[in-house]
C-alpha cells in the first residue's frame, strides 16, 4: 500500500533488448573489394528483430511497509514482490503484493495478511520547445483478500503524473471510498519525487514529499516526506535507506490493538531484486 497505506504505486519502464550485428569478412577482402558487401547482407539478414515485449519480475525484503508514510505492517518487516508487462508502444499492466498487519491489527476478528495490487496503463514521452517530458495515466486497484466485515478497504484509483528529468509529480483520485474510511469517494493523493543519479558509487538521490487528502475525514489528511539513497548492486539487485516521516495525527494512525503510531518518524531500508 505505492501508501493509510503504495504507490504504488510505482513505475514500470519497457526496456529493449540489443541487436547483435556479426559481420564476417573472407580473407580475400583486400583483394576483393566487392566480398565486404556480399559478406555484410546475409550478417544483417541474420540479425534479430527487438521484441516490443517486455517482462519483468521483482521482490524485495523492507524493514516497514510504509504507505504514503504509513507502516502497513506495524513498523515490522514486509516481503514483496510484482510481475509487469510493457509493449514498446506504452501501455503496461501489472500486479503487486505485500505483506500487511494493518487490518488485523485493527480488529482482530479481520483475516487479511496480504495485500495485492492491480494496475494498468499507458506512458510515454513527448516534446515541447526541445524539451523531453514524460507521463504516465492509468487505474490501479488495491484488493484485500480474507474475511473481514464492511467497509471493506478495497480501494480504486485513477492516476496521471507528469515528469521533467528527475523530477515526478503525480495525482491519484480514490473513485471509490479509501481503504475503508466511510464517506471519501474523491480522497486524492499529490506526490511530488525526485531521482538524482549522483555518478559516486552508484548512487541515486532519492526525495519525496506527498500530501493525502481524505474526503470528509479531514482529521485523516496529512503530509509525508522522505530523503533517502538508493545503491545499485549489480545482478539485478538494489539497496536502498531513507528516513521516513509524517504528521499524520496519532489519533487517526495509532494502531488500535497493538498501541502504536503508525505514522511516525523512522529509518528506513529494503533489498530488491529485479529480473
Amino acid at each position: 500500500m505505492t501508501d493509510l497505506r503504495h504507490t504504488a504505486a510505482a513505475l514500470l519502464a519497457c526496456s529493449v533488448p540489443a541487436i547483435l550485428l556479426f559481420a564476417a569478412m573472407p580473407a580475400m577482402a583486400q583483394s576483393q573489394p566487392d566480398a565486404e558487401t556480399s559478406a555484410a547482407a546475409p550478417a544483417a539478414a541474420a540479425a534479430e528483430p527487438a521484441s516490443p515485449h517486455t517482462f519483468t519480475a521483482n521482490v524485495s525484503l523492507v524493514s516497514d511497509y510504509r504507505y504514503r508514510g504509513i507502516s502497513q505492517t506495524n513498523l515490522r518487516p514486509a516481503i514483496q514482490g510484482g510481475f509487469d508487462y510493457a509493449h514498446e508502444s506504452g501501455f503496461y499492466v501489472g500486479n503487486w503484493n505485500s505483506s500487511i498487519s494493518w487490518l488485523e491489527d485493527a480488529n482482530p476478528s479481520v483475516s487479511a495478511p496480504v495485500e495485492m495490487d492491480f494496475y494498468g496503463g499507458f506512458k510515454n514521452t513527448f516534446k515541447v520547445s526541445g524539451l523531453e517530458f514524460n507521463y504516465d495515466l492509468g487505474v490501479l486497484e488495491y484488493y484485500y483478500p480474507g474475511g473481514y466485515n464492511n467497509p471493506r478497504p478495497y480501494t480504486t484509483e485513477l492516476y496521471a503524473g507528469i515528469g521533467w528529468g528527475p523530477v515526478f509529480l503525480k495525482y491519484s483520485h480514490a473513485v471509490t471510498n479509501l481503504f475503508g474510511f466511510n464517506d471519501s469517494k474523491n480522497s486524492y493523493y499529490v506526490d511530488l519525487s525526485a531521482n538524482v543519479p549522483l555518478n559516486v558509487w552508484d548512487l541515486t538521490l532519492n526525495a519525496h514529499v506527498g500530501y493525502q487528502g481524505v474526503t470528509h475525514n479531514s482529521d485523516a489528511s496529512y503530509t509525508d516526506w522522505k530523503i533517502g539513497l538508493t545503491k545499485d548492486l549489480g545482478k539485478g539487485f538494489a539497496l536502498a535507506v531513507a528516513y521516513v516521516d509524517t504528521n499524520a495525527r496519532e489519533s487517526v494512525y495509532t494502531s488500535v490493538n497493538r498501541g502504536r503510531y503508525l505514522g511516525k518518524a523512522a529509518a528506513w531500508a529494503s533489498l530488491t531484486k529485479t529480473f
